[in-house]
């Protein structure tokens, strides 16, 4: 589980440096940078987070991936600096960071797709539409213990790919703590939900988890296994895991770095970074950390972490939202 184990060690270089001191010209002793939020951006800033400890010595930052939500609640509270995110601020969230007294500007990063994977042993499932997803993994699939317990309502559904295997389905997944669940409800779910007057969430009765590695553990480790996870993680994994196509109704799509780039995969998305302002003007280190991030040896940190490069136009975007913050 090759991804998160690097951004881990990244962390902890990053940590190690700022105690024991270094060769870079920046920074001050003493000073911190919280950051918290998505596992899926996580990778991306523990990379930017290590390059940017190397030049300034004095400077302690710390990255950790619990989760898009737990992350912007901690973030609305004050307690960070910077809030990973692999999904838009939720009105909720705003209005908790607006009770607090806290300004903030988001910044757009990266792309990244969300993977529908299995174990590279299942060869028995190719693609699915959404209407199979729902079937499988909707809140009307409670109860379902094999593949082909969807298969009526997949028919109901009028699901391309009805009916399913006669195998055991076991579900590992993120929960609700996490921007990918989030987002997969939002392109996959919450449509058809709403139209059968059912709740616009997935099943419960399946291990959730808002660490992609516990994911990824989970899928490889059963050959009829069903989730889905952040592209990344599914790219340095491919030894065991294999993705499943999504067919968005234009035909059946693989996940890849072109097509996630191009938003043809239909389920791709913006991945960000939201910068608290007032402790950007107080604290200069972090605006030094987030000018190091936008800049070209920062954002190379968004292929390195597996990821797809924003294009030019979307970066002088970021750029112009940032410095007119």
């Amino acid at each position: 589980m090759k991804r998160p184990t690097l951004a881990g060690a990244f962390v902890a270089l990053a940590l190690v440096a700022a105690a024991c001191g270094g060769d870079g010209d920046g920074g001050a002793d003493g000073e911190s940078i919280e950051i918290s939020g998505s596992s899926t951006v996580e990778p991306i800033t523990a990379l930017v987070a290590e390059d940017f400890s190397a030049a300034n010595s004095g400077v302690a930052v710390s990255v950790e991936g619990p989760g898009t939500g737990d992350g912007f609640a901690r973030f609305c509270n004050g307690e960070t600096d910077i809030s990973d995110a692999s999904r838009p601020i939720k009105d909720s969230e705003a209005a908790d960071c607006a009770d607090n007294g806290v300004s903030y500007v988001e910044l757009h990063v990266a792309t990244d797709g969300i993977a529908v994977i299995t174990s590279a042993a299942n060869t028995a499932v190719a693609c699915l539409d959404f209407n199979d997803m729902y079937a499988l993994v909707g809140p009307e699939a409670e109860g379902f213990d094999n593949w082909n317990d969807a298969d009526a309502l997949g028919a109901e559904l009028g699901a391309s790919n009805a009916p399913y295997p006669a195998a055991p389905l076991v579900i590992t997944a993120p929960g609700e703590e996490s921007g990918t669940y989030d987002t997969f409800v939002e392109l996959v779910i919450e449509d058809i939900a709403g139209d059968r007057g059912q709740e616009e969430a997935t099943r419960v009765d399946y291990e959730a988890s808002g660490n992609d590695n516990v994911i990824v553990q989970g899928i490889s480790g059963n050959d009829t296994s069903l989730g889905w996870v952040g592209y990344a993680f599914f790219a340095e994994n491919t030894d065991v895991l294999k993705a499943i196509e999504v067919d968005g109704g234009a035909g059946c799509v693989a996940p890849s770095e072109a097509s996630i780039a191009s938003f043809e995969y239909p389920l791709s998305r913006p991945l960000y970074i939201y910068v608290n302002t007032d402790k950007a003007a107080e604290k200069p280190v972090l605006a030094d950390f987030v000018d190091f991030y936008l800049s070209e040896a920062g954002l190379a940190s968004v292929a390195e972490a597996g990821y797809v490069d924003l294009p030019a136009a979307d970066i002088e975007s970021t750029k112009s939202a940032w410095s007119s913050r």
